[in-house]
This record gives C-alpha cells, sequence and structure tokens, in this order.
C-alpha cells in the first residue's frame, strides 16, 4: 500500500534547538532501519496569519517542548476531494491512505522535516524544498510527498539531504488581490501565497541549521503550479538582491504568461463578492472558510509591480523575441555575501561541471527543468467537451488572424471535418504545448542565454499503476511513495490461498487485458520491475547529486527518462524529436506567447456552458 502517516514511532527522537531553546519531539519514519535512521518532524508552525488577507510574518516563539509528531492543518478548501496527484493516477479509492488532516487558514503555515537520524548543527546537508501543485487544492502534507523514501536513498548513495514540505495559502486565501485590499505598511498586494513561501525560507536560513540543515544550499523542487511558483521566485525581485535558494528543479510547470495586474484582479475579486451578495471587504473577511472554498479557483500570481521585476515576461518570450539584459550578476553576488553572512563552515561540493561554478556570472539559480508527456491529461476532461466546429470557432476568435490560424491548424491537424471523436486529442496536443512544453522551452532558454547552468530533461515514461504516460507521473517515479517493492512487483502470486498454481507477475504486467479491473478489484501494475526501477533509481540520483551542487548530467545534452524503462543522455536532435520544437517556430513564434497562452487556456477549460 502507499505511504501514508508515518508509522508509530518506535522511539521518539528530540531535537534540542538551541536558537530557539525549544525540544522538537517527532517520529521515526517507518523505513527506518538501524543503518538507515529516518526521523520526521511535522507539523511545525513556520509563519503566523495576522488576518486573512495579509501577508504572513516568520514565526519565532515556540513552547518549551512542541509536539511534532503528526501533521498540522492545511489551507481549507474542498472537503472530501482527491488531490489532482490521485486523480491523474487514476488510483481506486481503495488505494488512497486516508488522511484526515484539519484545516484552518490562520495556522496552516506549517513545514514537515524529514532527515537521517543523529545529525547535529555541524552537519549541514543540503536541503530540499517541495512546494506542491495542485492550484486550489492540495498540501505538502500529502502521502504522494512523504519524504522518507527520497531522504532513505540519498543516505544509500552516500549523498544524505533533508527533506522539507510545507502548506501554504491556496485559492482565494493565497491570491485575492486588488486596489480594495491595500493596506497600509504591507508591501505588495495579493500574493499571499507566494509570499508565505518566501517565508519558509526565511524560517529555513534562521533555523534549519539546528536540525542539521545547511541554509546556504537550499534547493527548490516543485511540480505543476508550484513548479509556476518557483519560476515566479527565480524572476522575483528579491531574487536579485536577497535569494533565499541555492538551485531549482521545475518540473511541468504550468506556465501563465497573461497574469493580471491589480485594478483587473480587483475586478475579478468585485465580480465575486457580487455573486456572493457582498459589497465590502469587512463581509468577505466575516465569512466562514468553509464557505469561501468553492471561490478563487481562477485566482492566481498577480502582477503587482511589486514582486515579480518589471522585465520578467521577457523570459518567457521566445529565442527571436527575447531581448538580452546585460544586468550585473546580482544573484551570484548576493548568493555569496548569503553564505558569508551565514559563516558557513563546510563548503558546498562541487567540481569542474557543478551548477556553483561558471565560467559567466548569471542571473538566475542553476536550474533542473523539464516536462512529461501528455501534460495536457490534466485537463482532458474540459478538453473532451469539444467539438470540432466549436474549436475552430475558438481558436480563429483567439487568433483573429487566418493566415497565422491556418499554420496552426496545419501543424495540429485540427479542421472542422476532424471528427468529433478525435478531436480532442488533437486539441491535448495543442494545449500541452501551449501551457507547458513549449513556455518551458523558452524559459529554459533564456535561462541558459543569461549565463545560468541549465539541465533539460523529458519524462515519457509511463505511469506504473495505469501504464500511460500523465501529467505527474514523474511524481510516482521521484517520490516512490505508492507501494513497496514487494507489494508492487512480487515474484509471484497466487489468485488463491489454496491454489499451488503461481502467476507470473512480470508477464502479466505487460498484458494490456490485465492493467486494470473495470469493478473496482486489483489491477497490475502497466510496467515492468525493471522498468520502474531503472527510472526510479536513475531519477533520485540525479535529482540528489543536483542537490549536492553536482551536475546531475552533461549540460550540453538533454536526458531522457521513459518510454519503457528509457533512460540516459541524448542529443539535442533526439531532444527536439521527442518534442515539437520546430512546429512551435511555425505555429506558435507567429502567433506570439500572449495568444497562444490565452487559447491554451481557453481550450483546456473547455468549451462555454450553454443555457
Amino acid at each position: 500500500m502507499p505511504v501514508s502517516q508515518p508509522a508509530q514511532a518506535v522511539f521518539e527522537p528530540e531535537l534540542h534547538h538551541i536558537v530557539l531553546d525549544t525540544v522538537f519531539r517527532g517520529v521515526e519514519h517507518s523505513i527506518s532501519t538501524t543503518d538507515t535512521p529516518i526521523h520526521q518532524y511535522l507539523g511545525i508552525k513556520f509563519a503566523s496569519v495576522p488576518a486573512r488577507f495579509r501577508q504572513s510574518k516568520v514565526f519565532s516563539s515556540y513552547s518549551p517542548v512542541v509536539d511534532a509528531s503528526r501533521y498540522g492543518p492545511i489551507c481549507p478548501q474542498v472537503k472530501n476531494m482527491h488531490s489532482f496527484e490521485e486523480t491523474m493516477f487514476g488510483l481506486h479509492n481503495d488505494d488512497i491512505p486516508k488522511q484526515a488532516l484539519k484545516q484552518n487558514e490562520f495556522e496552516c503555515l506549517n513545514l514537515n522535516i524529514t532527515c537521517p537520524g543523529g545529525l547535529t548543527p555541524q552537519s549541514h546537508l543540503p536541503v530540499m524544498v517541495w512546494i506542491h501543485g495542485g492550484d486550489d487544492r492540495g498540501h505538502g502534507s500529502n502521502w504522494v510527498y512523504d519524504g522518507g523514501p527520497l531522504v532513505r536513498k540519498s543516505i544509500l548513495v552516500g549523498k544524505p539531504v533533508i527533506m522539507i514540505t510545507f502548506n501554504f495559502r491556496l485559492g482565494l486565501f493565497g491570491f485575492a488581490a486588488g486596489p480594495q485590499l491595500r493596506e497600509d505598511g504591507e508591501d505588495g498586494i495579493g500574493n499571499f501565497g507566494l509570499r508565505d513561501q518566501r517565508n519558509l525560507l526565511e524560517w529555513l536560513h534562521r533555523y534549519i541549521a539546528d536540525f542539521g540543515g545547511d541554509p546556504a544550499n537550499i534547493t527548490l523542487f516543485g511540480e505543476s503550479s508550484g513548479a509556476f511558483d518557483i519560476v515566479c521566485h527565480m524572476l522575483s525581485s528579491v531574487n536579485e538582491t536577497r535569494p533565499l535558494f541555492h538551485r531549482a528543479i521545475v518540473q511541468s510547470a504550468v506556465f501563465e504568461y497573461n497574469i493580471p495586474d491589480v485594478a483587473t484582479a480587483g475586478s475579478q475579486l468585485s465580480r465575486l463578492m457580487s455573486s456572493m451578495h457582498l459589497t465590502t471587504i469587512s463581509q468577505l473577511r466575516a465569512i466562514d472558510a468553509d464557505q469561501l472554498v468553492k471561490f478563487g479557483r481562477s485566482l492566481r500570481v498577480v502582477d503587482d509591480a511589486v514582486f515579480l521585476r518589471h522585465d520578467w515576461k521577457s523570459f518567457l518570450l521566445p529565442e527571436d523575441t527575447h531581448k538580452p539584459h546585460n544586468l550585473t550578476a546580482v544573484v551570484p553576488k548576493a548568493l555569496a555575501a548569503l553564505r558569508s553572512h551565514n559563516h558557513t563552515p563546510k563548503p558546498i561540493a562541487s567540481s569542474p561541471t557543478s551548477p556553483t561554478h561558471r565560467a559567466s556570472p548569471s542571473l538566475f539559480q542553476p536550474l533542473l527543468i523539464g516536462d512529461c508527456a501528455s501534460d495536457s491529461m490534466l485537463w482532458s476532461t474540459p478538453i473532451s467537451y469539444w467539438t470540432s466546429a466549436a474549436a475552430v470557432r475558438r481558436i480563429k476568435a483567439v487568433c483573429q488572424s487566418l493566415s497565422k490560424t491556418n499554420s496552426l491548424f496545419h501543424t495540429y491537424d485540427i479542421s472542422s471535418n476532424t471528427p468529433d471523436d478525435e478531436i480532442a486529442a488533437h486539441i491535448c496536443d495543442l494545449v500541452n504545448d501551449a501551457r507547458v512544453a513549449w513556455p518551458t522551452d523558452c524559459f529554459s532558454l533564456n535561462a541558459r542565454r543569461e549565463g545560468a547552468a541549465v539541465w533539460r530533461y523529458v519524462f515519457d515514461q509511463e505511469g506504473p499503476w495505469n501504464g500511460v504516460p500523465h501529467h505527474a507521473a514523474d511524481l510516482m517515479y521521484l517520490f516512490d511513495t505508492f507501494f513497496s517493492e514487494a507489494e508492487m512487483f512480487p515474484d509471484t502470486f497466487s489468485l488463491d490461498d489454496d491454489d499451488d498454481d503461481e502467476i507470473n507477475y512480470a508477464s502479466l504486467a505487460r498484458d494490456e487485458d490485465a492493467m486494470s479491473s473495470e469493478d473496482g478489484g486489483w489491477a497490475v501494475p502497466g510496467v515492468a520491475s525493471w522498468s520502474y526501477e531503472r527510472v526510479r533509481d536513475t531519477m533520485q540520483a540525479q535529482w540528489i547529486a543536483f542537490a549536492n551542487g553536482e551536475a546531475p548530467f552533461s549540460e550540453d545534452k538533454a536526458f531522457v527518462f521513459g518510454p519503457e524503462g528509457e533512460t540516459g543522455e541524448r542529443s539535442q536532435s533526439i531532444f527536439e524529436g521527442r518534442r515539437r520544437r520546430s512546429c512551435w517556430k511555425k505555429a506558435f513564434e507567429p502567433l506570439g506567447m500572449q495568444v497562444v497562452h490565452k487559447m491554451g487556456v481557453e481550450l483546456s477549460r473547455g468549451p462555454p456552458l450553454r443555457n
């Protein structure tokens, strides 16, 4: 079964935090052994929320003894809904661990630490911080992100790390914005969720050292909307002057190019309040959180002219339209100053090809970035409602250029004559490239052009449960929390306790008819054990190496994961065969990122409802 809440502790690890003068009582992870002890400290509050729609403040006042043995509250959201990962994975309800976590918008800013046992303030281990996706739902305490397996692997390969998951405000609570929310003394408007994440990094820089972590060696990694949050942190104004992380891993970021300014966000907020029959912000602040969770699904990052640097959009544009910045490489200088300020006695491990050593300065931290095949499966349900005629009309209305639209239609084989039962697949390809693959490529090329160390990968491996590639399939391999090896890949198993005839599991795993069960019964994994293990081990090793300051693979190559267990460095020409880069130049660049993004968003939402 998947890993869920940590099992009852065999013993209770205690950590006396000298700086905070507090004892944290955690738990021993269920996969901990004598040779690989793994401890967890859960539900530690890192920031406080003074009021709804106000910026959080870093928390630093704890009781003499803190119970860190269980997860803390999460941001309010619609209850009894599966996370988007669980939905994408296609797991049966019986295979999803039940997590009865409390919801509290004022106490949801808490973190979870998974680390090797026996650390001291002199350990200075690299810190990996996971930013979850899911837009207006999800949380860092999700069983999918349990840090035990990844930390265990880091110990076994001799490159131990500390892994952090955490919660931040989502939806209306995290991203409401508008002039009506302006408060005296507040720095910027909205983006509460992003600033919660920033405060998590502030907390780590102050206090992670006593847990054995190195505050001058922090790697952000995240997926989907969480991955785009990392892009926003890289493109933030404060990242130029006081960066709080040292490298980034961006996995299938759902890019947002046409984000609203404060005035536009304020109009959206006013319409939302009108639908709730509210006229003042005071009334909105007084409503119970349970009544607000269904609102604000479309609210995300806002350009408040404070958080993001003024030229942030230029880093998402294709090569021909990107303008060189020729600015001082302030990020490396600020990182060096931060390292000096922290008085870190142990330098980050490096090599001649290390991401910490570059011949030329860069505006950005070292970056490992990629996407999954079929990321657009995230929106497959609304996309399935399009008819060919309706899709063609909508695309023409957005593009407003017959010649440019014709190139797009030809590239993605979309026309009014396309059978309605086939159009969804073509739209999925278009949306996949418009919202994920193309902007991922543009950002990675621009970061490299600005001197950043960039490693590019593609994840085309099938999901181990359903046997098809899809959005977030990489998480199943990276976190390895779905099954114990014995459960997922037994050598043999019997259909009946009294039946002596055994069935070869690996052969069944290759049988499409045995990959699923419509009546909700057992289902055989969709990939063979060697394929799963190969991709899992390679991906984990590369992510851990990157966090330890090493080059995960050759920077002038692209790395492929899958299909069917394939892993390895490939030439750029092979990469271009894996993604439609030549098609983007022909079909997307003439339209521009603004139009392409608008089209991708509208198509991913499905056709408008008719009365």
